[in-house]
């Protein structure tokens, strides 16, 4: 009896206990559920609370981060440096060997000798700054070629770039002349005729105009009329010309092409600021502004807005097509987004301390598309981050004289990025190859295009190895080229030479360290993966763009290019061609 009393009164206590304790726990339960509620809706977004090198990249791929570590698990992650790859990014090894070289040989004869009396020469350029400079370039040859005298180019003020700047305004005039003093006789404008001005009588001469083409239909006209202009002068000179005559083109690009005061020293106070930032910096050329991507026929996964936006604007140009965009990236024939060129820099070995200026025009969905890039690389600069409105505005309102300050920056630094196969791009390239070979990065983008397809199914370090490996050939190397492949202003071969003394003395040294390297078991395959190595190491599959050169015997310029600018060479729409030209 007492055990039951005893039972009974635990189980009363037991009851009591639970009774009490349930309100409890659910009070507890209660505020913490409000405590989480209220620290969710207070707290900041996670992504906007990281710094912006680490935020994740919100375009394309919502997976792909930037971290302190690539190697963690899970998805593909981009590291906050580029890596140790035991070689100088911002250089060849090679490039110390090469030097721009283009004095006229003993038999170049003077002006005083060949120049005819009574030949006048004159041109109306095409175009936006960098496509007149090559037209600039090429009349001066070909005044050379009908012994006549040169009159200053006229400048294009009607195109798409509405730019009423005149060659004075841009190009150092008198020095131009002087400098040509030994080559071309050239004068500021016609003399006068029976007391009055002179007008020459126009023309125009096929693209890829050989000299023999020049001799045959300009010259009997120029002894008939004894001034003549050439009209809408854009690659109208043949690329393969005796090497005299390439010099020359050398001599005028490098050397008499200076800009005037005003342009250069605003120019290199922008690459000053560039410097005092950091050590090196690198230039890019983007190209993706809606134009030109409307013009590629390229699609870059914006949806049904993305083809309506582009869509209307292709849609300008009855002489542009339907294509497929899947096509047109599988043959490397688009712009790469911003966000795969910072992936490819990074492979590269570029990290987020890297300082880069933008040289480009209205990017397509403006700070949306740069946002990835910018996650890559915060110290993002441009003309009017690093110069006030005040010092920008004498130049601002001129398309040409802003193209010609990017043209400055882009020349001076240490290595420049191309997105594109335009007029700047080749110019440059060719400018950076005369002058000791620094650093020129064009994407190999028909061979990354599946890379980055890809890349989210792949650990980091094997993107980087694979972008490296399809990128030899492509980072402005001496020898990536074949001499007299693609066109002379993008590689001027005549025009470069060769220390080969120092140059065989280096590659004994290089052969004899590799055989230790071998021995040891070391090898450096940062190295191998540029493609600095001894002898000729040229592209696998560099297109030969140069164009057949115009023969007498054809009934047109017989033009066959892979690249996407001479696909609209020949179009029949001048604002397209002038538009997309630079």
């Amino acid at each position: 009896m007492a055990f039951q009393r005893r039972r009974h009164h635990l189980q009363q206590h037991q009851h009591q206990y639970l009774r009490c304790l349930i309100p409890t726990i659910s009070i507890v339960s209660a505020a913490l559920l409000i405590f989480l509620a209220l620290l969710s809706f207070l707290a900041p977004a996670p992504v906007d609370n990281l710094p912006l090198g680490r935020r994740y990249l919100h375009r394309f791929d919502n997976d792909i981060g930037v971290h302190d570590d690539a190697n963690s698990s899970g998805v593909f992650r981009v590291p906050m440096d580029g890596g140790s790859l035991g070689h100088d990014i911002w250089g060849s090894t090679l490039s110390r060997f090469y030097y721009g070289c283009s004095n006229a040989s003993n038999e170049f004869a003077t002006p005083e000798v060949i120049t005819q009396p009574n030949r006048y020469l004159s041109i109306a350029t095409s175009g936006g700054l960098n496509q007149q400079r090559t037209g600039i370039t090429d009349a001066v040859v070909a005044a050379r070629i009908l012994n006549a005298t040169l009159v200053v180019p006229k400048l294009d003020q009607k195109s798409f770039w509405k730019d009423a700047s005149k060659f004075s305004e841009i190009f150092d005039v008198d020095w131009f002349i002087s400098f040509l003093s030994n080559d071309v006789k050239v004068i500021k404008q016609l003399p006068r005729r029976r007391g009055k001005l002179w007008t020459p009588y126009t023309m125009r001469v096929p693209r890829k105009c050989t000299a023999r083409c020049y001799q045959n239909r300009v010259l009997p006209v120029l002894l008939k009329k004894h001034a003549v202009q050439l009209t809408k002068f854009d690659y109208r000179l043949a690329n393969k010309l005796d090497t005299d005559l390439q010099k020359l083109r050398c001599r005028v690009n490098y050397h008499a092409l200076k800009f005037t005061d005003p342009i250069y020293e605003m120019g290199m106070a922008l690459v000053h600021r560039m410097r005092m930032r950091s050590r090196h910096f690198i230039t890019l050329h983007l190209r993706f502004e809606p134009d030109m991507l409307a013009f590629s026929g390229c699609y870059y996964g914006g949806g049904e807005k993305e083809k309506k936006e582009l869509g209307a604007i292709r849609r300008r140009w009855k002489t542009l097509h339907k294509n497929n965009p899947d096509k047109e990236r599988r043959h490397g024939r688009c712009p790469l987004t911003p966000e795969e060129v910072g992936l490819m820099l990074r492979a590269l070995g570029f990290g987020s301390d890297v300082h880069i200026y933008v040289a480009s025009g209205e990017i397509y969905r403006g700070e949306e598309t740069l946002a990835p890039l910018k996650a890559l690389f915060p110290n993002f600069h441009a003309k009017d981050t690093i110069a006030s409105k005040e010092e920008l505005a004498p130049f601002s309102s001129f398309s040409s004289r802003m193209a010609a300050l990017d043209f400055i920056v882009c020349d001076e630094s240490d290595v420049f990025v191309t997105n594109n196969n335009g007029n700047m791009a080749k110019i440059l390239a060719g400018r950076r190859r005369y002058f000791r070979h620094k650093r020129t990065i064009r994407p190999n983008a028909r061979k990354l295009y599946s890379l980055f397809l890809s890349r989210a199914n792949m650990t980091w370090e094997a993107f980087a190895s694979s972008v490296r490996t399809r990128q030899r050939g492509f980072m402005g190397e001496p020898n990536e080229v074949r001499p007299g492949r693609g066109e002379f202003h993008e590689n001027p071969s005549s025009c470069i030479c060769e220390d080969s003394e120092a140059k065989a003395k280096w590659d004994r040294i290089s052969h004899s360290q590799s055989k230790v390297d071998q021995k040891s078991g070391k090898g450096n395959e940062a190295i191998k993966d540029f493609g600095v190595v001894a002898g000729n190491q040229f592209a696998d599959d560099e297109p030969d763009s140069s164009d057949s050169d115009y023969s007498e015997n054809q009934d047109g310029p017989g033009e066959r290019t892979d690249l996407d600018y001479d696909l609209f060479l020949n179009s029949e729409e001048p604002e397209l061609e002038e538009m997309l030209s630079d």
